[in-house]
């Protein structure tokens, strides 16, 4: 079964717009509608600059190319449609490959012209590896087996694939171009070398044509049915046997073994430089390194399993921690010698590229770049940003992780074997883990005992006599030790065994099952009782369910969601004895309705009215891809793509209910609620006032009813007054006065106001008027005489006889409300020669004038202080 439909090869199209190159005009990416997002320097775009890597970020559906000398980006990449989409990124100096995990698209990118050449599809989800090596390519299918190699130009196939059992794993290659295959069913491991490829791009092909890819080295490396982790090195293949702790290394032909003290499962990178190779145990905290059969073993600080695969890099060991966005770095005696903080924001990949180890967090807008010097520089991967705005919040740190009752693991589940002729198939459902991963499950009877990995849930024991009857129990081990047996039920082997079913076809459903379905199988004059269904994985094999029909419906939840799986049936007859294993299904990606949106937020748009703002994480997509979310505020329904959303045309004030569900292929899932007000009219209240002759000072609170309000103060004849939301204060006011003085608090959506009365305080003058140096004159002060007086009130602001109302005796106090201009008065016999055009507006006989020459005013004797009538 061909991996990857035939390459549909793309005519390249030409970017409008700015330049990468001097000369080259970006080309966009056609088929994957790649968009070249901003630009650097010429001389740092030159197609695949050496100690470049290409990074993804998630969050933006972007590639950036980091340069590994500078540590900064040079170009930009935008991948429509595949916004928070896991991507995996394959490159060499002259070519890159994507694949996106959750469409299956493959596409490749030529780097000397930043041109699209092919693009074809493959099975989304986990099970399909891409690997890429100088001129080579190759498509590894681990759930079926295959791995066929590709023309990386066209994505065309290549000769006939190297065919291996279903659940191999691996796929990457060494540096001397060999691709490594690890078989856990058999327990060995294999190289495979490319076939040359002709100077002009391979198109499809008919099957056999040309030189084909061939299996050239094959080694035995653990037992069968053991767990297999492979690392491709400079000159070989590391495999990490996980079932009984042993890394095997593969170097020319050198097979070396060296046990592991370890009581969890480990990991390795998929490639490893140098000599050094490190073995991470995430559930212990512990890296094992092994350097010419030499073991030294160090604890990474922290807490939790969050640690990714250590990477070797020019003496170090580097871990990184998930978790907590944290790598570690070690020396060659495992003593911690700096630490390269980030922001938990999801997870970490390490890769030696071009002398220097790329640090990428795909959901984050961060990169690091490590030399060989081990100087640690950090890149802005949204650099030169042409899209706007500020990169994604990082989302808050997950709560530290409740620590779980650690013990041996529970008995297997469903224990059961089927005999065959001379061997017999036993196959059991997992045991409960509590709290410690299980490393392996130990199988025993016949007088054998087999150790298998912990995702190889079906084992064949072989070397049985026919008629005789056995049993086989099975127990899980983890760190804290062996679990509980269980027994299986009787069998006995015959060479009376049925023939397996010719064809298994397997069919994903929305509503999260797997339908597995085959024809009836021949029993040679026995009745088939039952027929046992396996499901294969990556490098996993695992009893899926039995059945009396000739389909099995597999719950849903029971397979992962978004891995692909395929799977064989074995037939079981009437006396026990079973067939040998079908041919395998065709692979089929589990999936069911997207689950809840996360972290949903809804708030108030304060500057808008009737309105509010909607945003939430992504929804786990459960195997498809998630196409949009629908947003439910008040009653108000719409369908948006991003994770965020406005919705406005509500009510003022108006407590709403808000839904998100996420929709994919099989539906929408289960919503995500949360409530909102919109904005309403602010209140005010009031709290005190004060006033002095000529100002007042209104203090006050508001409810600003979630929008951003303004305030001012007002009264009747005067120009209102803008000032803080808590107090204002209006000056230019008459003494003496009262005033009812308004607050107004305006807000989108409209104004709330309050009044408060308060009366300015009085200001109060003294006439005066002094003897002068001539007895004649001295009348004008003491007495009411015939003609003109001092002290003398007008009705106008002018010394108008026909106009005068009185005489104020000197020392009279008299009441000032306010200023106006007149005739000069100078009183150089009244005043200390005091001399103004003012004249002040009194309460004398009603409100009248007197010159401000012959009043002085309380407090200094300021006429500033007095408002203009």
């Amino acid at each position: 079964m061909a991996t990857v439909d035939d390459a549909v090869n793309a005519p390249p199209r030409r970017f409008r717009g700015g330049l990468v190159t001097v000369a080259t005009v970006a080309a966009l990416l056609a088929a994957l509608g790649l968009t070249v997002l901003g630009v650097g320097a010429a001389d740092n775009a030159v197609a695949s600059y050496d100690a470049s890597s290409w990074l993804w970020s998630t969050a933006r559906s972007e590639l950036a190319r980091v340069n590994g000398v500078t540590a900064r980006v040079d170009t930009r990449m935008e991948v429509p449609g595949a916004r928070r989409h896991p991507m995996q990124v394959t490159q060499t100096d002259r070519l890159l490959v994507l694949r996106d995990l959750t469409t299956g698209q493959v596409s490749s990118l030529d780097l000397a012209t930043l041109q699209i050449t092919a693009t074809s599809r493959t099975t989304p989800g986990l099970g399909v590896n891409v690997a890429l090596h100088e001129d080579a390519a190759f498509v590894v299918d681990a759930v079926q087996g295959v791995v066929r190699q590709l023309d990386p130009r066209s994505l065309a196939p290549v000769g006939e694939p190297v065919r291996y059992p279903p659940g191999i794993t691996g796929g990457s290659f060494d540096g001397e171009g060999r691709l490594w295959i690890a078989v856990p069913s058999e327990g060995t491991v294999s190289a495979v070398t490319a076939a040359p490829l002709p100077s002009a791009p391979v198109s499809a092909a008919p099957a056999g044509a040309g030189l084909s890819p061939k299996r050239v080295e094959t080694y035995e490396v653990a037992e069968p049915s053991h767990e297999l982790v492979v690392s491709a090195l400079d000159d070989g293949v590391a495999v990490l046997d996980r079932t009984a702790g042993v890394l095997v290394l593969v170097r020319r032909g050198d097979v070396t073994r060296t046990p592991l003290a370890t009581s969890a499962p480990a990991a390795l990178p998929a490639r490893t430089s140098g000599p050094a190779v490190p073995v991470t145990v995430p559930a212990e905290r512990r890296v094992h390194v092994v350097t010419d059969g030499v073991v030294r073993s160090f604890t990474v600080p922290g807490n939790g399993a969050g640690l990714g695969p250590a990477v070797s890099w020019a003496g170090r060991i580097y871990c990184a921690d998930e978790s907590t966005g944290t790598v570690y770095a070690f020396d060659g005696a495992g003593q911690l010698v700096d630490t390269v903080k980030g922001r938990p924001t999801g997870p970490l990949e390490l890769e030696v590229r071009e002398n220097h180890l790329f640090i990428n967090a795909p959901d984050s807008s961060t990169a690091r770049v490590v030399d060989d010097r081990h100087q640690v520089r950090e890149v802005d991967k949204y650099a030169n940003d042409v899209l706007g705005g500020d990169p994604p919040p990082a989302p808050p740190p997950p709560p530290p992780p409740k620590k779980p009752t650690v013990g041996k693991p529970g008995p297997p589940r469903v224990v059961t074997a089927a005999a065959g002729n001379a061997q017999a198939r036993v196959s059991w459902r997992a045991a409960a883990a509590n709290g410690a991963e299980i490393t392996k499950y130990v199988v025993s009877g016949g007088g054998q005992r087999v150790e298998v990995g912990a995702n190889q849930r079906a084992v064949e024991i072989k070397g049985l006599t026919n008629g005789e009857t056995y049993r086989f129990s099975v127990f899980a081990v983890n760190a804290k030790g062996n679990g509980p047996a269980r027994t299986s039920n009787p069998v006995t082997p015959t060479a009376a065994v049925p023939d397996p079913p010719t064809s298994v076809t397997a069919e994903a459903r929305p509503d999260g099952t797997v339908v597995v379905r085959w024809p009836a199988a021949n029993g040679q004059g026995n009745r088939i009782a039952r027929y046992a269904v396996t499901a294969t994985s990556a490098g996993t094999n695992a009893p899926a369910g039995e059945s009396t029909k000739t389909e099995l419906v597999v719950p849903a939840g029971e397979l992962e969601y978004g891995t692909q799986y395929a799977f064989t049936v074995v037939a079981v007859n009437d006396k026990g004895a079973g067939s040998a294993a079908s041919p395998v299904s065709n692979t089929v990606v589990p999936y069911a309705t997207p689950g809840r949106p996360v972290d949903l937020r809804a708030t108030t748009v304060p500057n808008q009215p009737g309105t509010v703002a909607v945003q939430w994480a992504p929804a786990e997509p459960n195997g498809r891809p998630v196409t949009g979310y629908l947003v439910d505020v008040g009653g108000r329904r719409s369908e948006v793509t991003d994770t965020r959303t406005t919705v406005n045309g509500l009510g003022d004030g108006q407590n709403v209910t808000v839904t998100v569900k996420a929709v994919n292929e099989a539906g929408p899932g289960p919503e995500a609620t949360a409530t909102a007000r919109t904005v309403a009219e602010p209140r005010v209240t009031v709290t005190g006032s004060s006033a002095t002759a000529t100002a007042a000072t209104v203090t006050f609170t508001v409810d600003v009813g979630g929008g951003e309000a303004t305030c001012t103060l007002s009264t009747g004849g005067e120009p209102a007054k803008a000032g803080p939301c808590s107090r204002i204060t209006m000056s230019g006011l008459t003494p003496g006065t009262a005033y009812t003085f308004t607050v107004t608090a305006s807000n989108a959506a409209g104004d709330g106001t309050a009044t408060r009365a308060q009366a300015t305080a009085a200001l109060y003058g003294t006439a005066t008027c002094r003897n002068g140096d001539s007895g004649a004159e001295a009348t004008y002060c003491d007495a009411d005489v015939d003609g003109r007086n001092g002290n003398e009130v007008f009705s106008v602001p002018r010394q108008d006889n026909n106009r005068q109302v009185g005489w104020a005796r000197p020392g009279t106090r008299l009441k000032a409300f306010c200023k106006r201009q007149g005739e000069e008065v100078y009183a150089y016999i009244y005043n200390d020669h005091k001399r103004s055009t003012w004249w002040v507006q009194v309460d004398y006989k009603g409100r009248n004038y007197i010159p401000w020459a012959w009043l002085n005013l309380d407090g200094g004797d300021d006429i500033g202080v007095l408002p203009t009538c």
